[in-house]
């Protein structure tokens, strides 16, 4: 009887196999709780050619739960993405700006649907394509798209000295503890019970930069800020270790040859030529003895090695070659780290409350004092006091005007046009948004917001 055809096209691998080795990264998690993310241009058409490539490269990073075909458009702005954030579910916003003044970028990390937001300063980028050009031996990212990348965070936990006035002795600062907690919930958690080592194939490394070593930088890279933070993204690489070249060279030619539909394919580091050698035993002796010169004796590996678990996944493939196992039945392996880009250094500016406005929690370059705070917290109440009057006011008008309305066609009077509603209600918000707009530039002359850094992440 012949064997029954296995969809390929409509049915992927994943969704064939139940193996746990074949889940993804996320998939002990709820799709309510995988964190949501968009990278959007504001100003698609002022940012630039070499911005638009850095945020394209950034969805690229961000896969998979992330928008990465979204299209701006000139007239966009960001409430029209705030908007839309609640129905399609994103959690995260990344939000790139150019100051057309200074020529300088802008980094937004802000949290739907109330904030709070990080602004950051791009000091210095490189794309995907410029690392790729770096490399001598580049590689290209295929599956590796297909789970999110591991996080990992270096030096941002510091603990303060005893006599420090806002913080409680040896412990981190409150806005430290935002910082991490930002990052770490662009991505899905990772369980370390459920989460398969196969699945993890990205990371991405935040380095926060330590103040000591900013002086060691070069002039355009130092920063009077005290979070400086070096951005990489790598691909993992795993190889088997404890055989011998020789062998490993032969499983590398006969998968190529396996998966190859043309003949043998030939060249160097392909399949080995043993044409000049009596018998295989040669060879497996001494490997440089083939012609193809590809095990050299001078090659050192210096990867990582680590051990790993087998996975059920092995253990439903019998046929899978098995590897060189230590103590316990873990096998070893080599791990390398190929960086895929893109590349970015970021200087933190300040940390608001709102979604890209509110009350600054936090601001790297300017300093208040404890009443200068109070005042500032007084302002900030008596503006949401004056929004939530201004609400109730239009809500009452709303009510009186329909209620008119109801009451014209009762009587059989002529019904006042619905355009004229609606015009009126839509002036009435509008005149709401300028008065906070207003309102907003007297806040930031207030703090005084004139430094130039301030200006650029705004």
């Amino acid at each position: 009887m012949a064997r029954r055809r296995t969809k390929k096209r409509t049915h992927p691998k994943s969704a064939r196999k139940g193996a746990i080795g074949e889940q993804p990264l996320n998939a002990h998690l709820n799709s309510n709780k995988i964190p949501k993310s968009m990278v959007i241009r504001i100003g698609a058409s002022e940012v630039g050619p070499s911005i638009s490539r850095l945020v394209l490269d950034t969805r690229k990073m961000m896969e998979p739960h992330t928008a990465i075909r979204l299209k701006e458009r000139k007239g966009n702005k960001l409430r029209d993405y705030t908007t839309m954030a609640g129905p399609l579910g994103v959690t995260q916003l990344l939000l790139f700006s150019r100051n057309s003044e200074s020529g300088s970028t802008t980094l937004r990390i802000a949290r739907c649907p109330r904030g709070p937001t990080l602004h950051f300063r791009i000091k210095k980028y490189s794309l995907c394509k410029d690392i790729r050009r770096s490399m001598k031996r580049p590689k290209t990212p295929t599956k590796e798209y297909l789970s999110p990348p591991l996080l990992v965070m270096n030096n941002f936990t510091t603990a303060p000295p005893s006599d420090h006035p806002t913080c409680t002795p040896h412990r981190p600062p409150p806005h430290e503890a935002l910082i991490i907690s930002m990052f770490q919930s662009l991505f899905p958690a990772i369980s370390a019970q459920r989460t398969p080592i196969s699945s993890i194939r990205r990371v991405l490394l935040l380095n926060r930069i330590p103040k000591a070593s900013v002086k060691d930088l070069p002039e355009d890279e130092r920063s009077a800020s005290d979070y400086l933070i070096d951005l990489r993204h790598y691909m993992i690489t795993t190889k088997p270790v404890g055989l011998s070249r020789a062998i490993r060279r032969l499983n590398a030619a006969e998968r190529i040859i396996s998966k190859s539909s043309s003949p043998a394919p030939r060249g160097k580091g392909v399949v080995p030529n043993l044409g000049k050698l009596e018998d295989i035993s040669e060879y497996m002796l001494d490997p440089n003895a083939a012609a193809t010169g590809y095990t050299s004796e001078s090659e050192v590996e210096d990867d990582a090695e680590v051990e790993v678990l087998p996975g059920s996944s092995a253990a439903k493939n019998p046929t899978k070659r098995k590897c060189v196992t230590v103590s316990g039945g873990a096998e070893k392996r080599a791990v390398k780290l190929t960086e895929i880009g893109p590349r970015m250094t970021l200087e933190l500016v300040k940390i608001e409350e709102g979604l890209a406005d509110g009350k600054v929690l936090y601001h790297s370059f300017i300093k208040k004092s404890k009443k200068e705070e109070r005042e500032l917290d007084q302002r900030w109440q008596e503006r949401l006091r004056e929004k939530e009057r201004r609400r109730k006011e239009q809500e009452e008008n709303i009510r009186r005007k329909k209620g008119e309305k109801g009451k014209k066609n009762d009587d059989g009077g002529q019904d006042k046009d619905e355009d004229e509603l609606i015009d009126y209600i839509k002036d009435q918000d509008d005149e709401m948004w300028d008065d906070e707009n207003d309102d907003e530039n007297e806040h930031e002359d207030g703090k005084g917001s004139d430094n130039e850094m301030d200006e650029d992440a705004d």
